[in-house]
């Protein structure tokens, strides 16, 4: 029971995606704009949801689990410097597709839905 809890690889796996968007999406280069800027945010964010994709398919989160990653991954692009409607706009997409998902995984597994 327990161990639906445990949120260290939760916490770790966040840390990676803010990590990431830092590194191809830097809060200096919300402001610079333009179709370049787009398309980097856009490849940036294609990669998060491959690899939320890849975690949902090898961890059994629950909803404890996917609130924690997606509030993780908030307070760590707060943290980082982000504007706040980026922050707003990047966490919303994060928890629909931590939710999307999971309920995905649960469907290969069962063969239902």
């Amino acid at each position: 029971m327990l161990e639906a809890f445990n949120s260290k690889e939760v916490d770790e796996f966040a840390d990676s995606i803010v990590a990431e968007l830092l590194e191809h999406h830097p809060p200096r280069a919300e402001s610079a704009g333009g179709a370049k800027e787009v398309a980097r945010l856009r490849k940036a964010f294609s990669r998060v949801f491959a690899r939320i994709d890849s975690f949902a398919r090898l961890h059994r989160l629950n909803l404890y689990t996917k609130a924690r990653l997606a509030n993780r991954v908030r307070w760590g692009l707060k943290d980082a410097g982000y504007r706040e409607d980026f922050i707003a706009t990047a966490t919303q997409e994060v928890a629909t597709h931590v939710a999307l998902a999971g309920s995905r995984g649960e469907t290969r597994r069962t063969g239902r839905r």
